[in-house]
């Protein structure tokens, strides 16, 4: 037998076991759990906030997505009834696609759930976080929530967990509605919240990061290049029209500088949260697969060990560079 909430209601002064599923009360199971989820995330977990529904994916459409105070995003699969292991399959198949997500992406994604910038939502929901130093998508969580779970998921759910560090729960509900009408929901955890925070931050898969630049032959990064730099993707862009141009105007681009020059460029950007963008650009820049922008973009650490600054084109490629500018807008026709 897997998790199941029994609840007794006091009549008369004796316990009456209650026993109610929403279609007996006229409820849509799946529907009205998705829309009490909406109303308050807390459901699922505190802390939580929504960042889109129905998010399609490679895999197809993932029920809710939210972001965490850490930056981490919560895949949240909801079912009508007992959560099958099946379940499990599907939400990992959704939180390996977003891994792969960029903060482009993601911040789409939370535009058109809420009308906001991912920056804006984060903010206003977490007011006491650092924006600048947090790591958006640096890993990814999972919750499960049903009106029960067999037993071969909750003992999935407990070895992933505790073998592997893997922030995966499932949470199982009880709708009870009283004598008098009352609507109850009940909820609990196959892994207390506290635990499953510890194991996570005790063994986290993060996305691999380096600071190593590429070997690349010229026409290989010259290609490279060109199709990242090319992305219809707003930090590419920034990299593209910001960085690069001002690597080349001077030796040393100051992050300061940098900056100074990214307001210029988006003046209703506010200058309290140019620094997020600024942090997007630095993660892009040490994400290991992009050893081919390390090749030609090197950068110090002069303060902080995760702050990026003095940026500067490598001497041997600045013509290669230049001319990779001049190709792409040739291309754009400007």
């Amino acid at each position: 037998m897997g998790t199941e909430i029994k609840t007794w209601e006091i009549r008369d002064g004796k316990p009456v076991a209650v026993e109610t599923t929403l279609t007996e009360a006229g409820r849509y199971e799946a529907l009205d759990l998705e829309s009490w989820i909406v109303a308050d995330p807390g459901i699922v977990r505190p802390g939580l906030r929504l960042i889109g529904r129905q998010v399609m994916t490679n895999s197809g459409p993932l029920d809710l997505l939210a972001i965490d105070r850490s930056g981490d995003l919560v895949v949240i699969e909801l079912k009508r009834d007992r959560l099958p292991r099946e379940a499990l399959a599907q939400a990992i198949d959704y939180a390996s696609d977003l891994a792969a997500w960029s903060i482009d992406k993601i911040s789409e994604a939370c535009m058109k759930y809420t009308g906001e910038s991912l920056e804006d939502v984060f903010s206003s929901s977490f007011p006491e976080v650092d924006l600048e130093t947090t790591k958006i998508n640096d890993r990814q969580r999972i919750v499960l929530v049903g009106f029960g779970a067999e037993t071969a998921l909750e003992r999935m759910v407990e070895w992933l967990s505790d073998n592997y560090g893997v922030s995966i729960n499932a949470v199982i509900l009880k709708y009870v509605r009283t004598a008098t009408g009352s609507e109850t929901l009940t909820r609990t955890a196959v892994i207390s919240e506290e635990l499953e925070e510890k194991r996570s931050r005790d063994k986290k898969f993060t996305i691999p990061m380096s600071d190593d630049p590429g070997q690349y032959e010229e026409d290989d990064l010259r290609r490279l290049l060109i199709e990242y730099l090319s992305q219809d993707l707003v930090t590419a862009q920034r990299i593209r029209d910001v960085l690069i141009p001002g690597c080349l105007k001077q030796d040393k681009f100051t992050r300061e500088k940098l900056k100074e020059e990214f307001l210029h460029q988006n003046p209703d950007v506010e200058p309290t949260k140019a620094g997020y963008s600024l942090s997007v650009i630095s993660g892009q820049m040490g994400l290991k697969k992009n050893d081919f922008l390390r090749q030609v973009i090197g950068y110090e650490y002069p303060t902080y060990e995760w702050e990026k600054d003095n940026y500067f084109i490598r001497p041997e490629y600045r013509q290669l560079v230049t001319t990779v500018l001049e190709a792409i807008r040739k291309e754009n026709g400007s």
